[in-house]
C-alpha cells in the first residue's frame, strides 16, 4: 500500500485533540452509492477494501483514511448525440425551429433519460494524518486531487486548518544550486532524473531520464540560465523520488534496504499486512518531511492560523 505520489499540508497542534474523534466523525461523511440522478458523490471508505466498515487504520499517531467518490460516466458526445436525434425527431414532425431556452430543456430531459442507464465509476485516494508532527499526506500529485480530500477531512471534523506548503527557502533555487554547485545536504544525492526550464515566459524546457545530472551537458544547461523545476533526488539510500518546486513528491519508490524489513511476506492477514507496511511507510516518510522542513524552511502553522 505504499504511496507513489505525495502532496503535503500541514496542520496546527491544536488540530491533534479534534482527530481523537476521527472514526466517528468519517463515519458521518461515509461514502453512499451514486444515485440514479446524480453525477457524483464522495466521501469516505474503508482503507481496508470494500468489504470492510472501518473508516481509519491507527498506527501510534498516524491515521490512514481513504476518500472515495462514484461518477457516473456521462461523455458529452452521448448527450449531444442523443441530444441531436431528440430535435431531429421534433423538427421532422413540427418543422419548426428549436430555440435556445427548447433546447435546454431538451437536453435535461436527454440527461434524466440517460443518468440511470450510466456506468458508475468508482475511484480510492489514500491520505494519512500525522497528529504529532502536523503532516497531511495525500497519495496524489494532483493539487485538485489533494485539495479535495481536504476538504473532505475539513466537512467530516468541521474545522481542519490544513494549508499548502509555504517554504522560506525557494525550492526551485535550492534545486538548481544543489545542480550547480553539488553541495547536498548530508544523506542527499542526485538521482537520475530533473526537469530544467528557462524562467522567462515560453522558455525552453529540458526534460532528461536515466541521466547523469552531473554531466557537462546538464551544466552547459545550467550555464545557459535554465532552473531545476523538478529533481530526482535519492534519500539517505532509502528512498528514492521526484521532487517538484511545488514540493510536490512524485515517483516515490522505497529501496530494497527498506522493502527488506517487511520481511518474506509472512502476515497472518490482509490487516496485518497493511498494518506493517503502512507503520513502516509513515515512519520513514516521517524522516523525510523531517528534512525538507529544515531545508525548505517548512514551519508548523501555529494555532492562530
Amino acid at each position: 500500500m505504499f504511496f507513489r505520489n505525495l502532496t503535503l499540508f500541514r496542520f496546527p497542534a491544536s488540530v491533534a485533540g479534534s482527530i481523537e474523534n476521527l472514526e466517528s466523525d468519517l463515519d458521518q461523511q461515509r461514502l453512499r452509492p451514486c444515485g440514479p440522478l446524480e453525477l457524483a458523490t464522495r466521501g469516505f471508505v474503508s482503507p481496508y477494501g470494500r468489504n470492510d466498515e472501518a473508516l481509519v487504520h491507527r498506527q501510534e499517531t498516524f491515521a490512514l483514511v481513504s476518500v472515495g467518490s462514484e461518477e457516473r460516466l456521462l461523455p458529452a458526445v452521448v448527450v449531444n448525440e442523443a441530444l441531436a436525434e431528440k430535435i431531429a425527431a421534433i423538427q421532422d414532425k413540427e418543422a419548426r425551429r428549436i430555440g435556445a431556452k427548447e433546447r435546454q430543456r431538451l437536453k435535461d430531459e436527454v440527461l434524466t433519460d440517460l443518468m440511470p442507464r450510466a456506468f458508475v465509476r468508482p475511484s480510492r485516494r489514500a491520505a494519512y494524518l500525522d497528529a504529532k508532527n502536523g503532516w497531511f499526506v495525500v497519495d496524489t500529485a494532483s493539487r485538485k486531487a489533494a485539495e479535495d480530500a481536504v476538504s473532505e477531512v475539513r466537512e467530516a471534523l468541521g474545522r481542519f486548518p490544513a494549508t499548502p506548503m509555504a517554504p522560506e527557502e525557494s525550492p526551485r533555487n535550492l534545486m538548481t544550486s544543489w545542480l550547480v554547485e553539488g553541495d547536498l545536504p548530508p544523506g542527499l544525492a542526485l538521482g537520475e532524473e530533473c526537469e530544467l526550464r528557462d524562467p522567462a515566459e515560453a522558455g525552453a524546457i529540458v526534460r532528461c531520464r536515466r541521466q547523469d545530472l552531473e554531466s557537462e551537458e546538464m551544466r552547459e544547461h545550467l550555464k545557459a540560465g535554465k532552473q531545476a523545476f523538478q529533481l530526482g533526488l535519492v534519500f539517505d539510500e532509502r528512498m528514492s523520488f521526484v521532487l517538484g518546486e511545488d514540493l510536490v513528491i512524485r515517483k516515490l519508490k522505497f529501496l530494497d534496504v527498506v522493502l527488506d524489513q517487511l520481511g518474506e511476506g509472512t502476515a497472518e492477514s490482509a490487516r496485518a499486512e497493511l498494518d506493517a507496511s503502512f507503520a513502516l511507510m509513515a515512519l520513514e516518510l516521517g524522516n523525510l518531511f523531517g528534512h525538507l522542513e529544515r531545508w525548505f524552511g517548512l514551519a508548523r502553522p501555529g494555532a492562530e492560523d
